[in-house]
């Protein structure tokens, strides 16, 4: 017998086969990035001290992580290797305080890209758990 009714999405995060997808790709990819740096750079001098004045590394670099973490291009990994996400920053202070803080930033930018439901709430615990991974001081 059937159920009832059939799961409303496929996946946790929707209809497409990734969260790339299901987000729009490169495209959309590039504009929540530039907007989660465009948002350190206004709101948070903290997080804005630890990247260099010119941040388009930086970018890059998250761009290409967040492409294969969300099952895009595996573009990071291509050109670096494993992230090794705590040993590449080690060198910051990173805090409960900070790993909130970059939450915020990037919570903010999913907002202004208008990130809807079921992504977002699967972004955000996956990014929650990733930010607090990295924290390396108390």
């Amino acid at each position: 017998m059937l159920p009832d009714s059939a799961p409303e999405t496929a996946n946790p995060w929707g209809d497409a086969p990734s969260p790339y997808e299901e987000l729009g790709g490169e495209t959309v990819l590039r504009v929540l990035v530039d907007r989660f740096y465009d948002r350190i750079a206004a709101d948070s001098p903290a997080l804005r001290a630890m990247h260099p004045a010119d941040d388009s590394n930086s970018r890059r670099n998250l761009f290409e992580f967040l492409s294969g973490w969300m099952g895009g291009p595996q573009l990071y990994m291509e050109r670096k290797g494993h992230p090794r996400l705590r040993m590449r920053h080690i060198p910051f202070a990173i805090g409960s305080s900070e790993a909130e803080e970059w939450l915020r930033c990037m919570r903010g930018a999913l907002a202004d890209v208008a990130v809807a439901e079921p992504l977002r709430s699967y972004l955000d615990a996956r990014l929650t758990q990733t930010a607090h991974h990295v924290v390396n001081t108390n």
